[in-house]
């Protein structure tokens, strides 16, 4: 082989790499917009989390705010309601595993539904499991006076006083959100 056709050689391969590699840039640079453009949007990167002021929620109330389109109740609790759904048999749950547990616990436990450690402050996305209505507070069934947790009108699903679908058509318990405390005040869902 000559020295001319050995050189010959190396600049066809350099043609080709150069070629194949401006060829696999402009791939790039046309796809790239249609995969960035999947990306959620700054107004709904903005909604992904918020912070709610909880200083106003007396002992035995609670707030309900939308986030991600979608009710959250955010319930003091007070200590009989406490009591009432640590006393329950989890065995005794239709739904007793992790199913309905995006962000803690393991079970349906109440210490691993609520957000502190006394069981005071549940937080949980205010959506039935049946078949998406919005249930009522105070209106369950289930509780130590026999009147507490969550109702929902439209088919009979009752929760206990930690959100536990105890009656009804609902397959799940209320789901528990990302939620964590700010500081003493303010909860941050998300």
């Amino acid at each position: 082989m000559s020295h001319a056709e050995d050189h010959e050689g190396t600049r066809r391969d350099f043609l080709y790499y150069a070629t194949a590699g401006t060829g696999a840039v402009a791939a790039g640079a046309a796809v790239w917009p249609l995969v960035h453009q999947m990306n959620p949007s700054a107004d709904v990167q903005a909604l992904s989390s918020i912070r709610v002021d909880i200083s106003g929620i007396e002992e035995g109330t609670q707030l309900t705010v939308k986030w991600l389109g979608k009710p959250v109740f955010i319930r003091r609790r007070t200590p009989e309601e406490i009591e009432d759904a640590r006393a329950v048999d989890l065995a005794t749950l239709p739904d007793n595993d992790a199913r309905s547990f995006q962000a803690q616990g393991a079970d349906g436990a109440d210490e691993n539904r609520s957000m502190d450690e006394a069981g005071e402050w549940l937080v949980m996305m205010g959506v039935c499991t049946h078949l998406g209505c919005v249930p009522l507070g105070n209106a369950g069934e289930f509780s130590l006076d026999g009147v507490g947790g969550w109702f929902c009108p439209c088919h009979g699903s009752h929760y206990d006083t930690s959100g536990r679908i105890r009656k009804g058509p609902a397959p799940e318990n209320l789901p528990v959100p990302q939620a964590e405390f700010v500081d003493e005040t303010t909860v941050k869902l998300g």
